[in-house]
C-alpha cells in the first residue's frame, strides 16, 4: 500500500526537524524578487543565524569553488555567486549536519555532482556555472527531508534497494508510490526556489522533460551519472544510470569533450575531499 501524496506533502512541509528554519529560506525568497533589496541587505539577513552564516561561509570557501582569496562575509559570497546560487547554498548549510553525519555516501555524492556540474558548466560556457553547482549540490535535497521527515520510510527503502536489488527510486515507488524528485517538487513550490535551481533538482533523471533551465538540468544529470560511474560516494545504491544520449546531444558535447571532462572530473573531486568529515 503506497503513501497519500496529499497527506505526505503536508508533512513535509511542515519541516519539522530541519536544524534552518524554513522562514529564513522564505525571507530570502521574498527579499531577493524585491527590486530595492541591497546585497549588504541580504547577507545582513543570512548572517544574523551565526551558525547558517558560518555554514555558508565555509561552503563558499571549499577548494572546490577555486576562489583564489578567502570570502569573509556572506556579502561577498552574494557579490561573486548571485542570489540564487547563495539562497542554494543556505538550503545545503540547512541540512550540512545531517548529510556528514547520518548520510555521508549521499554528502560526498552530493558535492561529486556539484563539483562535476561545475565542470560541465563552464566547458559549456554557461552564464552562471557557480549557480548550475549549487544546483548539483542540492539535487537530492528530497532524500535528505525523506531521511529526517519519515525515517521509518527511507529505513524500508534501504531494505528494498540491498535485499531485492532495486535502485533507490523503484524501492520508493513501491513503499511510496512517488520518488524523491516529487518531494523535491514540493520543496522547491515552498520555498519559491528560482529555475535555475528548481529544474536540475526536480528533473536531473529525465532533464528533456523540464521546461525551463533545460541545460541546467542536464549538466546536472550528466554529472550524477558520472560520479555514480567512478562511485564517488553513494546516491542510494550501488546501481549507475545510463546516460541519456540525448541529453548528450542537446548539451553538444563530443566523445574526445566527455573525456577530458571525466579527467577534470577526477582532479576536482580530490579537491572537494576537504569538506568531507574525517572524525
Amino acid at each position: 500500500m503506497t503513501v497519500d501524496p496529499a497527506a505526505f506533502r503536508r508533512k513535509i512541509e511542515n519541516l519539522d526537524n530541519l536544524p534552518t528554519l524554513p522562514g529564513v529560506v522564505e525571507k530570502l525568497s521574498f527579499m531577493v524578487e524585491s527590486a530595492n533589496i541591497s546585497t549588504a541587505q541580504v547577507g545582513g539577513m543570512i548572517q544574523a543565524d551565526q551558525v547558517l552564516s558560518a555554514k555558508v561561509l565555509r561552503l563558499v570557501n571549499s577548494a572546490f569553488f577555486g576562489f583564489p582569496g578567502k570570502i569573509g562575509t556572506v556579502t561577498h559570497a552574494l557579490v561573486l555567486l548571485g542570489f540564487n546560487a547563495v539562497k542554494g547554498l543556505v538550503l545545503t548549510a540547512s541540512v550540512f549536519d545531517i548529510m556528514a553525519g547520518e548520510m555521508l555516501g549521499l554528502w560526498m555524492h552530493s558535492l561529486g555532482v556539484s563539483v562535476t556540474s561545475g565542470v560541465i558548466a563552464r566547458r559549456l560556457g554557461l552564464k552562471d556555472p557557480e549557480e548550475v553547482q549549487v544546483a548539483g549540490l542540492i539535487h537530492d535535497i528530497g532524500k535528505v527531508v525523506l531521511k529526517v521527515e519519515s525515517p521509518e520510510y527511507f529505513e524500508e527503502i534501504n531494505q528494498k534497494v540491498q535485499q531485492q536489488g532495486l535502485s533507490f527510486i523503484e524501492a520508493e515507488q513501491e513503499v511510496l508510490g512517488f520518488d524523491h524528485t516529487k518531494i523535491s517538487e514540493w520543496l522547491c513550490d515552498k520555498w519559491n526556489l528560482p529555475a535555475a535551481l528548481r529544474a536540475p533538482i526536480i528533473y536531473h533523471h529525465r532533464p528533456l522533460v523540464a521546461r525551463e533551465a533545460i541545460e541546467a538540468a542536464a549538466v546536472v544529470h550528466m554529472a550524477d551519472v558520472l560520479v555514480r560511474a567512478v562511485g564517488f560516494g553513494s546516491g542510494g545504491d550501488p546501481g549507475v544510470a545510463v546516460l541519456d544520449r540525448d541529453v548528450v546531444k542537446k548539451l553538444d558535447l563530443s566523445l574526445s569533450a566527455v573525456e577530458e571532462i571525466l579527467e577534470e572530473m577526477d582532479n576536482e573531486l580530490v579537491k572537494a575531499e576537504d569538506l568531507i568529515p574525517t572524525d
